[in-house]
C-alpha cells in the first residue's frame, strides 16, 4: 500500500495555494490602485517637469533629486545631462522620438517597480530632454516581500498544525500500535483541537472498555480452565473408583474360593515333608511347592486386604520417625543391602495427622519399589525427602514456586531413586490394580494401588512425578498437618 501524505503536507499545501491565489489578488488590486494614483499625479508631475526643463539655469542646474536627464539631438544621439545617467535606454530613445514627431511632452508610467519615463522639446534646435525618475519600489523587494510572507506564513502553519492536530494524532496511533500489541493499559492525553481531543477521548473510552472485557474473559477462561481440571479430576476418581470396587469384587470372590482350598493344600504338604520315607530331592520338591502355595496365599492376603481395607486411628504422628522406621524395615532385607537409603529432613517439620501402621504401609510399599528399581546397579540410592509444602499449586504455579508459600497446610514426603524411571505411556496406569512394571512373578501390581487409596484414607494424595533430581521416578505423599512445627533440621542416613 503507498504512503499518503500527512495532513500537515496536505494543509499546508491547500495553504499554499490559497496564500498564492490571495497575494496575487491583493498585488494585482494594488497595482490598479497605484495606475490610478499614477493617473491622477501624470498631470502634477508633467507638468512640474516641464518646467524644470523650461527654467532658464536647467541645463546647469543639477534638477529633481534621483531623476537623470539626458539630451537628444535630432539624429536620435543622447548625451547625459546628470554625471551618473549612464547610457539612455531604449525606452526612453523611443519616447524622446515620439516627442518630436508630436511636438508636445510625453509622461510614461509603468509598474511599481518600473521608471517613470519623460520626455519635453527643449530649445530650438529640435532637441528633446528625456528623464528618468527611479522606480517607486525594488523589484527585488518586491520578491523578497513575498517570499519573507510565504516563508513565516507556512512556518507558522506547519508550528500549529504540528502542535495542535499531527502531534496528538502521532502519539494516537502510537498508543493504537501498542493497544494492538496487547497493552490494554495505553492511554492518550486529550489535546488539540476539538476534534482530535474528540478522536482522542472515544479511544480512551475504546480501550478502558477493552481492557474491561479483556479481563472479563480471562477471568472467565480461568474460571472454565479450572473448572474443566476439577472436572477431569472428577472422572479420574469416579473411574479409579469404578475399577478399584470391580477389583474389590473380584479380589473378595477369588479370596473365598481359593482360601480355603490354599489352606488344605498347605497342610497337606506340611504333613507330607514329615514323611520319614520321602527323599532328599522330593522334600526339595516339596519345600518348592511349599514356597509357591505360601506366595499365593501372600497374594490373598493381599486381595483381602484391597477389598476389605482395616480402618485405622488417625491421631498426630511424626513423619519423620516413621521413614525412618520403614526405611529401616527395607534396609534391614539382605536383597537391598547395595542399596543406600537416606531419610533427610529440609527444614523443621509439623506433626502429620494420619494412622501410624497405615503409613509405615504406605512408605514401605514405595521404598521396595524404588529399591527393586535400583538394587542391580551401582551406585544406587534412594533418598527420602520430607519438606512443607502448600496443598495444591495455584494456576500457572510450578512446584517450585508454590513451595515458596511455606503455610505448612501439608506435609511432603518425596521418594526418589536415581534408577531407570517410569516410561511416559506407563505414568497413567501406574496407580492402577495389578499393572507392574516389574519382571513377571516378582510382583502383583497391588503395592501402589493399596499406597493411593491409604493416601487417600488419610486425607492426602499420592502421585508419581514426571521429573526428578536424581533422574529415576519421583512419588509425592502429601499429607495435613496436625501441629504447627517443631523440631530443628535433622538428617538421616544408612
Amino acid at each position: 500500500m503507498s504512503r499518503r501524505r500527512g495532513v500537515q503536507a496536505e494543509v499546508l499545501l491547500s495553504l499554499a495555494v490559497v496564500m498564492v491565489t490571495a497575494t496575487a489578488l491583493l498585488s494585482a488590486f494594488f497595482f490598479k490602485t497605484h495606475a490610478a494614483q499614477l493617473d491622477r499625479l501624470r498631470g502634477f508631475v508633467g507638468r512640474a517637469l516641464i518646467a524644470e526643463v523650461q527654467a532658464p539655469g536647467f541645463f546647469f542646474d543639477a534638477g529633481t533629486p534621483g531623476a537623470r536627464w539626458w539630451i537628444v539631438t535630432p539624429d536620435g544621439v543622447a548625451r547625459a545631462k546628470t554625471p551618473d545617467a549612464g547610457p539612455i535606454d531604449d525606452a526612453l530613445l523611443a519616447l524622446a522620438a515620439e516627442v518630436r514627431k508630436e511636438g508636445r511632452a510625453l509622461l510614461q508610467t509603468g509598474a511599481p517597480w518600473e521608471p517613470i519615463r519623460f520626455a519635453s522639446r527643449f530649445g530650438s534646435a529640435g532637441q528633446v530632454a528625456a528623464a528618468r525618475l527611479p522606480a517607486a519600489v525594488s523589484p527585488w523587494a518586491v520578491l523578497g516581500l513575498l517570499v519573507a510572507d510565504g516563508a513565516v506564513f507556512l512556518a507558522l502553519g506547519a508550528f500549529l498544525l504540528r502542535e495542535r492536530v499531527v502531534a496528538p494524532l502521532r502519539r494516537m496511533a502510537h498508543a493504537a500500535r501498542s493497544l494492538a500489541g496487547g497493552e490494554l493499559t495505553a492511554r492518550v492525553a486529550v489535546e488539540g483541537v476539538g476534534e482530535v481531543a474528540d478522536v482522542a477521548w472515544a479511544f480512551n473510552e475504546m480501550s478502558e472498555s477493552l481492557e474491561r472485557r479483556t479481563g472479563a474473559l480471562e477471568k472467565a477462561v480461568a474460571e472454565l480452565r479450572d473448572a474443566n481440571r476439577d472436572l477431569r479430576r472428577a472422572r479420574a476418581g469416579l473411574d479409579r473408583a469404578e475399577r478399584l470396587a470391580a477389583v474389590g469384587r473380584l479380589a473378595a470372590g477369588v479370596a473365598h474360593e481359593v482360601g480355603n482350598p490354599m489352606g488344605a493344600l498347605l497342610a497337606f504338604l506340611d504333613l507330607t515333608r514329615r514323611e520319614g520315607s520321602l527323599s532328599a530331592a522330593g522334600g526339595r520338591h516339596l519345600d518348592r511347592a511349599a514356597g509357591q502355595a505360601e506366595r499365593v496365599r501372600t497374594i490373598l492376603r493381599q486381595l483381602l486386604d484391597f477389598s476389605r481395607p482395616a480402618r485405622g486411628v488417625a491421631a498426630p504422628v511424626e513423619l519423620a520417625g516413621v521413614a525412618e522406621q520403614a526405611a529401616g524395615l527395607v534396609r534391614a532385607q539382605k536383597r537391598y543391602a547395595g542399596v543406600e537409603i537416606r531419610v533427610e529432613s529440609e527444614e523443621v517439620l509439623a506433626l502429620v495427622w494420619a494412622d501410624e501402621s497405615m503409613l509405615v504401609q504406605i512408605l514401605l510399599n514405595l521404598l521396595l519399589n524404588a529399591a527393586d528399581a535400583v538394587r542391580e546397579q551401582s551406585g544406587a540410592r534412594v533418598q527420602v525427602t520430607l519438606r512443607p509444602a502448600p496443598l495444591e499449586t495455584r494456576r500457572d504455579e510450578d512446584r517450585r514456586a508454590a513451595g515458596v508459600r511455606r503455610s505448612f497446610e501439608v506435609m511432603e514426603c518425596m521418594i526418589s531413586d536415581n534408577g531407570p524411571g517410569i516410561p511416559q505411556e506407563d505414568l497413567e496406569r501406574i496407580f492402577d490394580p495389578f499393572f507392574t512394571t516389574k519382571p513377571l512373578g516378582e510382583g502383583t501390581g497391588l503395592g501402589l494401588a493399596n499406597a493411593l487409596r491409604l493416601a487417600e484414607e488419610l486425607g492426602g494424595s499420592l502421585e508419581c512425578l514426571a521429573e526428578s533430581r536424581m533422574g529415576g521416578a519421583t512419588f509425592s505423599l502429601r499429607l495435613p498437618v496436625a501441629s504447627r512445627p517443631t523440631g530443628s533440621r535433622r538428617i538421616r542416613g544408612g
